[in-house]
């Protein structure tokens, strides 16, 4: 019986051992899948879609990620004028091979609230602006569509919720030891967000990107993109570098 006994409890404490062992395992693998990002851009100009948001600007940026299910936070602070936007957005996304979702909450330091402030939802008097997007890389050229849903969003002719939507096409492509990026962009109706007053082409650009070895462990990636909004005729040359450990 004693004998029995032992075998019993080695037995209990071996499938102790194995469990812990189990457990440990998964929450190492897990520990290796979950990946954290930390970076900040650093630019002459903010331009976005088309846009002209602001003069030199810091952009920082903060994101999590786990098995395609990804949390992320991008913001951007002007340098050299106090008046240029100030932004703040917190995005939801996932991504299965070449598909993507995703959910972004816009924050501006401008909109329909006069206090400016974050915490403020209320429909008719806030500076968020929430987007839905989904898309599709298809490895040689990808497809992106993005509609704001609710919030601080634009009017359309008859000063209605424009659902403003925006459309963009990307092609990655490489030359000259830099990375490139050609992207076309539409507003496909009228809205205030993209100030326009039917289907219109709001973005062509063209993105090169060159790492610059500083170490052997560490490189600083330096950009600069060539932008033009033909639907108000305007023209920008941006340049800037990023800062990632």
């Amino acid at each position: 019986m004693r004998t029995t006994a032992s075998k019993t409890i080695l037995s209990v404490l071996a499938s102790m051992l194995c469990a812990t062992a189990t457990v440990a395992a998964e929450e190492t693998e897990t520990k290796e899948k979950i990946e954290t990002t930390v970076a900040a851009d650093i630019v002459n100009q903010y331009i976005w879609r088309g846009q002209d948001l602001g003069n030199a600007s810091v952009q920082p940026s903060l994101s999590l990620s786990y098995k395609g299910l990804s949390l992320g936070a991008w913001g951007s602070v002007g340098l050299t004028d106090a008046s240029d936007t100030k932004e703040l957005d917190l995005t939801l996304a996932y991504s299965i091979a070449g598909l993507n979702i995703g959910i972004t909450d816009y924050w501006f330091n401008t909109g329909a609230d006069e206090k400016n402030r974050y915490f403020r939802y209320n429909t008719h008097s806030t500076n968020h602006v929430f987007e839905g997007n989904i898309g599709y890389d298809f490895k040689v050229l990808s497809l992106q569509a993005y509609t704001n849903f609710t919030g601080n969003d634009g009017v359309n002719k008859d000063g209605d919720r424009a659902f403003s939507t925006y459309v963009e096409l990307q092609v990655p492509f490489t030359l000259a030891t830099c990375s490139w990026e050609a992207a076309l962009g539409v507003a496909p109706m009228a809205t205030t967000s993209y100030a326009t007053k039917e289907f219109s082409l709001t973005n062509v650009s063209v993105k090169a990107t060159k790492e610059i070895k500083v170490t052997d462990s560490f490189s600083l990636p330096i950009f600069a993109q060539f932008a033009t909004n033909p639907c108000d005729r305007k023209a920008y040359l941006v340049v800037g570098l990023t800062l990632q450990p």
